[in-house]
């Protein structure tokens, strides 16, 4: 990577989605799943150490819990790697960025702050409303 995309922080200013907004998601992301991907391989790895017999029973009860939280943990990492691809196959084809409802730009700070955002604020607000009304019923 370049010292100038590490620099680079895309603004609500410049053109929406121009080529070195949609580079600087892209690395984003891209770094991101590469994160999770070496804390996968990690808790493998201590999973696999942790495989041992444990002779007292709370030691063994504690490290079945303990090793049942890390498999829903990386449960969930496993469909964030699945949004995170998704995100990239839309950098790829030009739609990344818009609100999957409304086809309106997402906005660069939610963006930022969720890059596998795929709605605007108003939109997922509005979803989450149904959500409430629908849960409630």
């Amino acid at each position: 990577m370049t010292t100038e995309v590490l620099e680079y922080r895309p603004t609500e200013d410049e053109t929406f989605m121009n080529p070195r907004m949609r580079d600087y998601f892209r690395k984003k992301l891209e770094r991101w799943k590469r994160e999770i991907l070496e804390e996968s391989r990690e808790t493998l790895e201590n999973l696999q150490e942790e495989s041992q017999n444990h002779p007292d029973m709370a030691d063994r009860a504690s490290s079945e819990s303990d090793r049942a939280l890390e498999l829903r943990t990386r449960d969930r990492q496993r469909k964030l790697i699945s949004k995170i691809d998704s995100a990239l196959k839309r950098i790829d084809d030009g739609t990344y960025g818009f609100c999957e409802e409304t086809g309106d730009p997402i906005g660069v700070a939610r963006l930022d702050a969720r890059p596998i955002a795929t709605l605007s604020l108003e939109a997922q607000e509005m979803h989450e409303r149904r959500e409430k009304v629908y849960r409630d019923e």
